[in-house]
This record gives C-alpha cells, structure tokens and sequence, in this order.
C-alpha cells in the first residue's frame, strides 16, 4: 500500500527564505544591469575612439575597478562624456551596491547557519531527529567520532533536526563538521530541508528517554517517514518494548531502546543493522549476559577454550582474565591462554556453573590429549610402512 507513495524530494528549486531569495535576485538584476553598461560603453569607446575593441574593453575594465593605468584614455568629447557618465556615475555605483549586498548575503548567510536556518545541499547524509534531555552535546560528539572510524563513513556529513541549540551548535559539534536545522521531525517541511529524502540514514531519538509516552513522538515522525518509503532508511529508538510492534508494522529498519551512555550501540546499529540486538542483551538478564568464571587457565589455547564451551553447550568465550587482573578480549586464536578467569556469554535462564566449565575444559584437554597419541600412532604407522617399502626387493630380483 506504500510502494506507491512518492518519496521526499532531495532537492529544493525554492529560496531558502524570502530575504535570501530578494537578495540573491537583486544581485542578479544589479548584475545585468552592469553587464549592460559595460558592453555599451566598450562598443561606443570602440566606435568613436581610435582604439581596438580589446584596447577599449581593457580601459573600460580598469575604469571600473578605479585602477586607472593612464595608458588608455577617451580623447573625444563623446567618450569622456560616456565615462563619466555610464562608468563614473553609474557602472562604478552599480558595482558597490553588487558588494554591498553580496556582503549582506554573506552576513545573512552565517546568522541563518548559526540559528540553524540555513538549508544546505545534502545527500548520503546522516539525519539524527531530535536531542537528548541531557548531554547532548557529549553524545553528538561521542556519535560523531564514532561514526566516522568506520570505514566508508570517514566523511559523512551529519545533520541535525532539533529545537535545541537556538544560538548555534557548541565548538565542539561545528569544528567536526556537524550542522543542525532548527524545526521538528513532526513538520514534513523541516524534513525537506533536512533532505530526508536522499540521507542514508536517519536516526530518531527518543525526546525523553525515560518516559514510555515519547514513543508516541517518535512513532508520529516515523510514520511520516514511513510515509515516504523512506522506513528502510531509519532508526527509531523505543522507550517500551510494548511498542516495538507499532514501529516494525510501518517497517522501520531498525528498533533499540535508548542507551544514551553508549552511543556507540547507536552506530553500530546504524552501520550495521541486527548488531544491536546482540549488545542489547549484554545489558540485561532476559536473554544472555556476560558470566565471569574464576578458573585457572593455563594450557590451552584461545581457540581450544572457544570449541570446549560451544561443544558442551555452555556458551560463547568473549574474554579471559590474565594474572595482572587485565581483560583480555578477542585474543589470537593459536595463542595459549594463561589466566585465572574467563568471561562467557551464557543464556540468563540457565546460568552453568563454574564446575560445569572447568569440566568441559578438562574433558577437551583429555580430546586433545587422545588425538595427539592417536596422531603420534599413525605417524609411527606410516613411518614403518616407509621403511618395509624400502627394504623390500623390488620385482624381477
């Protein structure tokens, strides 16, 4: 039933504001204006001067921009009555009016940007609606550098849409290239000037993080977007898992709960899609969870306690704890582990114990064991084969 809705439209043909628009023009008309007077004073100092047209082109120029070599000059009544009047009076006045209002623009430009204003040609951006109660500042920040260690994200621009930041975006945000729009991911023109149309992805916050009410917030924004074809595009973040199913019925890409003190959850589900869920679990009990074990670990190795745990059943070794108390997380596979604990992602309803692992790895230990004496057996097995060929005549003898 959505497929036949027509998407944003990334790009804008209209003025960012009426002023901006009435300057731009006036430029343009002051433009050709000038243009205008130039080209008739060239062609009448041509006519009625013993010059060129280059030569009279060259003198009306610096005539313009009041440089005035000397090395050109109107000897007839007609040419110096046409510079003093097309060129003195009024290309020379066209010209500072051009500046003046170019200036003008520039100063409007960087109040609209600063106010958050300004819309800018974006596409393969980051959209992030909405900001959080708190440190928003500090997780825009965190969200950015995090975003742009990815490969193929180093240069991504991000865009926000808030309410916040009435008087500009802290240092910290626009020194790493972060811009913002002042509006509401609720009104589908702030969602043009975003360009939504044509982001890679965009990003819902939660408004409150600790009120299950905001969803209805974010789900109103993400059935606009929704609305758009653009469900494919986004990330919403749900206050109550409750509401989850409202959120993939309009076919949002991707759900998490808000976890503001890690931004990086948030990137990793934006880069890649499904990784949430497993972090999601490593903060509560309801799935999975990290256990610790305090065991001694000392002649294995970091793929041989891997296999042990997956083949009993028991769960998958994230870490080990070495004697200097130090995490040691995703060590070489061949590197012999020496420690005295191990970290294991368990499933939260059925938790094994600690002699449930140590025996899982006393029990590969002695598969190990065999496998070596079963390897050393048909090693000598076929050492002696070797040596019977070789003693043995050969046919004929």
């Amino acid at each position: 039933m959505q497929r036949n809705r027509r998407p944003l439209n990334p790009e804008h043909q209209l003025s960012h504001l009426p002023m901006s628009g009435m300057i731009r023009a006036r430029i343009q008309r002051l433009f050709a204006v000038l243009a205008g007077l130039l080209v008739f004073q060239i062609l009448l100092i041509w006519t009625v001067e013993d010059l060129t047209l280059f030569e009279s082109a060259w003198m009306t120029m610096t005539t313009l921009v009041t440089v005035g070599y000397g090395d050109f000059a109107p000897e007839t009544t007609v040419g110096r009555l046409s510079t003093i009047v097309l060129m003195f009076i009024s290309a020379i006045t066209v010209m500072t009016l051009i500046v003046s209002d170019y200036i003008e623009y520039r100063f409007y430009r960087r109040e609209r940007i600063l106010t958050g204003r300004w819309i800018y040609k974006m596409q393969d951006h980051i959209v992030i609606i909405n900001t959080p109660q708190t440190g928003g500042e500090q997780y825009f920040a965190r969200f950015a550098s995090q975003v742009r260690a990815v490969p193929g994200y180093e240069a991504v621009p991000i865009m926000i849409l808030t309410r916040q930041f009435p008087n500009g975006l802290p240092p910290d945000l626009s020194d790493n290239g972060l811009v913002h729009f002042h509006g509401s991911g609720s009104d589908p023109v702030a969602l043009k000037a975003v360009h939504a149309g044509s982001a890679r992805h965009i990003i819902v916050l939660s408004a409150d993080e600790a009120d299950p009410a905001s969803d209805s917030l974010t789900f109103d924004i993400a059935h606009r977007l929704s609305e758009s074809n653009l469900g494919h595009h986004v990330t919403v973040e749900c206050v109550s898992d409750e509401n989850r199913p409202r959120f993939k019925s309009v076919g949002v890409r991707t759900i998490i709960r808000p976890v503001r003190t890690y931004p990086e959850i948030m990137v990793r589900s934006v880069v890649a899609p499904g990784t949430e869920q497993v972090l999601e679990d490593l903060f509560n009990y309801q799935h999975d969870h990290p256990h610790r074990y305090e065991l001694t670990l000392d002649d294995l190795t970091w793929a041989d306690i891997v296999s042990a745990l997956i083949r009993h059943g028991i769960g998958t070794a994230l870490a080990y704890i070495d004697e200097n108390n130090e995490v040691v997380c995703h060590p070489a596979a061949d590197r012999e582990v020496e420690g005295k604990g191990l970290i294991v992602l368990v499933k939260s309803s059925d938790t094994p114990a600690v002699e449930v692992v140590e025996d899982a790895l006393q029990n590969y230990r002695e598969f190990i064991h065999k496998w070596h004496v079963l390897q050393d057996e048909q090693a000598a097995r076929d050492q002696v084969e070797q040596k019977g060929k070789e003693i043995s005549p050969a046919p004929g003898h």
